[in-house]
């Protein structure tokens, strides 16, 4: 859940369709300036090529982002919450009987 949350923060963030689309205006812009040396075929089929090494790349790229995604951290966080809610349960319980016992101790 924690690393599904951040991996969708990273997608949301555009920074993957924002290196693409630079990367697809920069093959773009190259074929333009060297439009002498290529047809418009080995243009289209370079600038398609290119885009879709980009979005293979900016996928692995997001793999290995979550692949070194340290969850111990947040491991550690959450248990010591899960400890903390068990310890004022007991502490709760021991001030329960605490009162009851000086309750019967009175009467």
């Amino acid at each position: 859940m924690i690393v599904e949350k951040f991996s969708q923060s990273v997608i949301n963030s555009g920074i993957f369709r924002l290196y693409i689309a630079t990367g697809f205006f920069a093959t773009l812009i190259f074929f333009v300036v060297n439009a002498d040396l290529y047809t418009p075929l080995e243009m289209i089929f370079g600038i398609i090529g290119v885009t879709i090494v980009l979005k293979g790349v900016s996928n692995m790229m997001l793999s290995l982002i979550i692949l070194l995604f340290n969850l111990d951290n947040k491991r550690e966080e959450l248990d010591y919450k899960y400890n903390e809610e068990k310890i004022n349960a007991m502490m709760a319980e021991l001030g329960v009987q605490d009162a009851q016992s000086s309750g019967s101790k009175a009467t």
